[in-house]
């Protein structure tokens, strides 16, 4: 069974763990992890395409001593098994030569298959003790590996934060599963499915589920955590804890609100509608204003996370005015998103990493001319910015081009919130999708393009062989999920229908395999088309120029910008790049104030500016708690000093207390 392969597999991820402590080998640790990851991958594709029984089920006699360890492989589970082992593999093999550059191996290396066993158990966990066994394990091994380097303060306090955001996400997901469960206290998901819940718990579990899933993903406004521990993170784990661990946080979201709660509100879709659409709005525009290439890609995940939110939201918007045509477009259109954005977050972190290991910066203002030096590193990078930045024919433009076809299938919705606020969020995810390409044209032209800015950009060299390779069939999936989208559709088909109990009209008949979202002629997508027409346009292009100019060559000076000094500090830079979006949008979303000093004339000293930004959430909103737990922190210290018998005391007191309360309340 498809099911007892995977569980074996992820057992053979615990002794990868294992043999990272005795050996600290790096080949055998990710060579082992790789083909391990490989396998499951193959295990699940297999049994959600239907070459393999799904619906499996098993119970170990481990866990809880009265219910057992319930595992369970429906097509949900195993899609998001495949995404989690095809960005592992990639990630594994990338580590391969990663790896060799690593100091400390002995602090990443046994952590890193136990990351990865966490992800890859949580989605076949079928109770409740098995899901929050293996969430805690993905997250504690993941801060281990974000405070590797903690020698560093800026990863210390990276991993301080991500620590205690990743133990609210649990407190609030072991409240919700509390509630799912009831009095009866049956915790295994088959007996939560059939029992219905009542209209109030439903919200609050709903409530509970976007603060324990949505701090893990990055919804804001609970991703501050994110662009802290990302680039705290080595290359390749960043990779994953972006490709792959926040997508483990919308199969759990998923899981609980689509599946074991059943139907809910109608403002249940206009909560996720508005806080995808403002979460990718803010995500995009701090990636925008951002030197630090790492927090680029990080804060562009927020941006992504907050399109498939918005996606999620559409459709229980959908599926509560019983819309199950349009329901299973927007499902698609989130599913298929979270696929795309594990291959190409994935592909760019791992460029971010050879650019890291090769000069040693993350501050693209300190890059440039990379494009020279790192000639394949520069090419997946510019497929990977092509694809997050929505450009036809990449899997970044056909996820999000059919999420927009959701979009304008609100107007059949009835309630008036919900006709309201759709338009507004497409609005926003345009606005988004637009600042999204400016931001990578900025980030890729910044550091690759140009004249070198700095001595390690100019003595840059490639990256090893393993790594080229990593990202060169990542780069070849978002090609080719790009020009085949309908196939990868067929095979979220089942996903779909787990969570609205409706799919897309199956797309392999179509006609040049175009993607076809809705039965009727209303909009259509052919990859295949696309690229043969780019292909074609871009010979007879280079064919027309090269017929019609001289035959002469010449020789001139390049364009200086009206700078005829050849200094690169005459180039653009990333902070001149981004000023026209920081002064219309910085201001509105972060408070942004700029600070010219000019010294007067005959002064040899430097002009300056000085640019500020401040995050309104972390000031109106963490800040605050943060000195409340501080000052309650103070107050609470002494009891530290108690003796033994205060102790006891205070124990006496408190039970006395709770059973006075139990005899009112009764």
């Amino acid at each position: 069974m498809a099911l007892i392969g995977i569980l074996c597999l992820i057992a053979g991820l615990l002794v990868a763990a294992v043999v990272g402590v005795a050996t600290a080998s790096r080949v055998a640790v990710y060579g082992l992890c790789a083909l391990l990851c490989a396998a499951i991958g193959i295990l699940a594709a297999s049994a959600l395409t239907g070459l393999l029984p799904i619906n499996d089920t098993a119970i170990l006699p481990m866990g809880l001593p009265w219910l057992g360890a319930h595992f369970r492989l429906d097509a949900l589970s195993a899609g998001f098994e495949a995404v989690i082992g095809l960005t592992a593999v990639a990630a594994s093999v990338y580590g391969i030569g990663y790896g060799r550059h690593e100091q400390e191996p002995h602090r990443i290396l046994p952590f890193y298959p136990v990351f990865l066993a966490g992800m890859l158990l949580v989605p076949v966990a079928d109770d409740v003790f098995v899901f929050l066994f293996s969430w805690e394990l993905m997250s504690l091994a993941s801060w281990a590996l974000v405070v590797a380097h903690h020698k560093e303060p800026d990863n210390l306090r990276a991993g301080i934060l991500y620590l205690v955001m990743a133990g609210f996400g649990t407190l609030a997901l072991l409240l919700a599963f509390g509630l799912l469960a009831g009095p009866y206290g049956d915790y295994d998901f088959s007996s939560i499915r059939i029992r219905p819940i009542e209209p109030l718990l439903a919200d609050l579990i709903f409530a509970l589920a976007i603060l324990g899933a949505g701090s893990k993903a990055g919804l804001v406004p609970l991703h501050v955590w994110l662009p802290e521990a990302h680039p705290a993170a080595p290359s390749h784990v960043s990779g994953l804890m972006s490709g792959a661990m926040t997508k483990v946080a919308i199969y759990a979201f998923v899981r609980i609100v689509f599946d074991l709660t059943g139907s809910g509100a109608w403002w249940w879709g206009t909560v996720l509608m508005v806080l995808g659409a403002v979460g990718a709005l803010l995500g995009i525009l701090a990636a925008q204003m951002d030197r630090d290439l790492k927090r680029i890609l990080a804060f562009s995940t927020v941006e992504n996370i907050g399109f498939i939110f918005a996606g999620l939201g559409l459709a229980l918007a959908f599926r509560g005015e019983g819309l199950q045509a349009a329901a299973a477009l927007a499902m698609s259109a989130a599913l298929l998103h979270v696929l795309n954005h594990g291959l190409f977050k994935t592909l760019l972190f791992l460029g971010a990493g050879a650019v890291l290991h090769a000069t040693g910066q993350r501050d693209i203002d300190r890059l440039g001319g990379l494009i020279h030096r790192m000639r394949w590193t520069a090419l997946l990078f510019l497929i990977g910015a092509a694809a997050i930045s929505a450009l036809p024919p990449l899997n970044g433009f056909a996820s999000e081009w059919l999420t927009f076809q959701a979009i304008l299938l609100s107007p059949s919705l009835t309630h008036w919130g919900l006709r309201l606020i759709a338009p507004a969020m497409g609005a926003a995810l345009a606005l988004a999708a637009v600042l999204a390409a400016a931001a990578f044209v900025r980030a890729f032209g910044i550091s690759f393009l140009g004249r070198p800015r700095s001595f390690a950009a100019e003595n840059a060299h490639e990256t090893d062989r393993f790594s080229l390779a990593a990202m060169f069939a990542l780069a070849a999936l978002c090609i080719l999920v790009g020009i085949l989208p309908g196939l990868v559709i067929d095979a979220l088909a089942p996903m779909v229908k787990i969570a609205t109990a409706g799919a897309l009209p199956h797309q392999l008949g179509q006609a040049w395999l175009s993607l076809v979202p809705n039965g009727e002629a209303g909009g259509s997508y052919n990859g295949l088309m696309v690229i043969l027409f780019m292909t074609v346009t871009a010979f007879l292009s280079a064919g027309v120029i090269h017929r019609l100019s001289g035959r002469k060559l010449r020789r001139t000076d390049a364009w200086d910008c009206g700078f005829p000094d050849p200094s690169p500090m005459t180039q653009y830079t990333g902070g001149s790049f981004a000023q026209p979006v920081r002064r219309v949008l910085g201001d509105f979303a972060f408070k942004v104030t700029e600070r010219v000093e000019m010294p007067p004339p005959g002064d040899l000293a430097p002009a300056r500016i000085t640019v500020q930004l401040r995050d309104p959430i972390w000031e109106f909103v963490y800040a605050p708690l943060t000195r409340a737990v501080s000052t309650i922190a103070d107050r609470l210290n002494p009891f530290q000093y108690f003796t033994i018998r205060r102790y006891l005391g205070l124990v006496f007191t408190v039970l006395v207390l709770l059973l006075l309360v139990l005899a009112l309340w009764q």
